[in-house]
């Protein structure tokens, strides 16, 4: 049986099934015949030659755990056998590598949405934000009656269409968990994306509206309107009203030229299996790459989806400035989970050990290919807008809607998620998946926008990265739209961390 068997480094003392395979079935790998000893399901990891018992196990080149006992040849590699080798705290240097890319001379362009801010939008949508979680029906239920009432505009494509964003926050809330509210309700007010916006707030939260109004700083008064439903006679109504005014204001919006230097693209993984590290991620590192050299950002987040791996991130650091602000970025989040008595190594998901990834080291050193190897320019904290270019690092756990939510809210006009296992969420933004393999994108079409399994079926790299591009234009010109936009699903959720009265 061949091409079965796919090898990441050469250090490496493990590979990749490809596909299913029995115990006592013979592979031919490297001018050398391997006896498969467990059935072992694709995606998952072969011992390549005898492992003893605590030696590093090797995967992209780097240690992903050490195994529990001896491993023989052809022996399944997984949670049985091998264990993570994190600790708590670890000490780092800093260990510049990493090289200036030469900048592309021409830049591509694409039809969007300059705000008066300065900031490109690559929708011209109108959002509905409420400060606190008890109106949401009732915001939610103005988005409904709005596309009734302008339903022709929205179906011709002069209006993108109206969205309301539900929580459950803004009120019972103090200090970091409320500050947290207000900074993401902020970035998707201020997010380009949106033509205009409707904030409303019912009159009594701790996030009241007046003080929120205050925390935007300076913004366009014909873009963003206000509304207070403890003090109207028909909130609704009164709500139609004033997105009748934002009607009229996203109306004036043109499309234009803009270079692909103007994006800020936000990057993701959720439901990743043992082919995430081999297909979508190192795609999306690809393309991350290509990006840059265009003058874009990327933006790479899920700080706890990097614990094993951050030494390489910060080896890739563009000064010691940086740097500095790389290590306080992750023991900041490894004091956050030892403050809850947490260990910092408690993941994968049970879906990613079902998928083939064992240990925290493995998933991590697979996330962070979606970065490519750009150095890295900087680094945000949770509820910040993106101000570089580049790949930006952005505070945020791992977690799928909250992360995704923290890009949109730091101006990520779109986002690709790379995926294994499938989800159907969408961000505020459109949010393309990307599949690690063919068989999910057949089964999930409605879910899925690309697939990477092609790399498995002969398609080289450099192809799939072109179609990958393409793509994104086509997306941020409107020309087609991502499986979310088209299911309607846009959601929100936001860090909490804190006490709710």
């Amino acid at each position: 049986m061949k091409d079965i068997l796919f090898k990441i480094n050469k250090k490496d003392n493990v590979a990749v099934l490809l596909k299913d395979i029995k115990s006592g079935s013979r592979i031919s790998f490297a001018g050398n015949i391997i006896k498969i000893r467990d059935d072992i399901p694709a995606g998952h990891k072969v011992a390549l030659r005898d492992i003893k018992k605590d030696e590093k196990v090797i995967k992209y080149g780097y240690p992903i755990g050490r195994a529990l006992r001896d491993i023989r040849t052809g022996a399944w590699v997984h949670t049985h056998n091998l264990v993570t080798a994190l600790k708590e705290r670890e000490d780092y240097s800093f260990n510049f590598y990493a090289e200036e890319m030469e900048m592309d001379k021409e830049i591509p362009a694409f039809k969007g949405f300059r705000r008066k801010d300065g900031q490109i939008g690559i929708r011209n949508e109108i959002w509905l934000i409420p400060t606190v979680g008890c109106i949401n029906k009732a915001v939610e239920k103005m988005a409904l009656m709005a596309r009734e009432k302008y339903r022709e505009m929205v179906e011709s494509g002069r209006i993108g269409g109206f969205v309301a964003f539900p929580h459950p926050y803004g009120c019972s809330q103090l200090g970091d968990d409320l500050s947290n509210t207000r900074k993401i309700l902020k970035g998707l007010v201020k997010h380009p994306n949106a033509a205009a916006v409707l904030v409303a707030g019912l009159g009594c939260e701790n996030n009241v509206l007046e003080e929120f109004r205050e925390f935007l700083g300076e913004f366009d008064g014909e873009r963003v309107r206000f509304l207070k439903l403890q003090e109207v006679e028909d909130d609704i109504d009164a709500g139609l009203q004033e997105l009748g005014h934002l009607v009229d204001y996203a109306l004036n919006c043109r499309e234009e030229p803009v270079p692909v230097s103007e994006l800020k693209i936000g990057l993701k993984c959720g439901g990743s299996d043992g082919f995430s590290g081999i297909t979508a991620n190192p795609l999306l590192g690809e393309l991350s790459n290509r990006l840059v050299k265009a003058g874009a950002a990327v933006i790479l987040t899920e700080v706890p989806e990097m614990f094993g791996a951050e030494q390489l991130l910060m080896n890739r650091a563009e000064n010691e400035g940086v740097f500095t602000e790389l290590v306080e970025l992750f023991n900041g989040f490894k004091d956050y989970f030892l403050s809850h008595q947490q260990a910092v190594y408690e993941n994968p998901s049970p879906g990613n050990k079902e998928g083939g990834i064992t240990t925290l080291e493995e998933k991590s050193l697979g996330c962070i290919q979606k970065g490519g190897n750009v150095i890295v320019r900087g680094v945000n904290r949770y509820g910040e807008q993106i101000q570089g270019k580049g790949l930006q690092l952005l505070e945020s756990p791992g977690n799928d809607l909250v992360s995704a939510t923290a890009l949109a809210a730091a101006g990520a006009q779109l986002i690709l998620f790379s995926t294994g296992r499938g989800t159907p969420f969408g961000a505020p933004v459109p949010t393309v998946k990307i599949s690690t393999n063919t068989a999910l994108y057949e089964r999930k079409r409605e879910w899925i926008d690309f697939d990477a399994g092609q790399l498995l079926e002969g398609k080289s790299m450099e192809e799939l990265t072109d179609e990958l591009f393409d793509f994104v234009i086509k997306l941020a010109s409107r020309e087609i739209r991502s499986r979310n936009e088209e299911n309607g699903y846009r959601e929100i959720a936001i860090f909490k961390k804190g006490v709710t009265l």
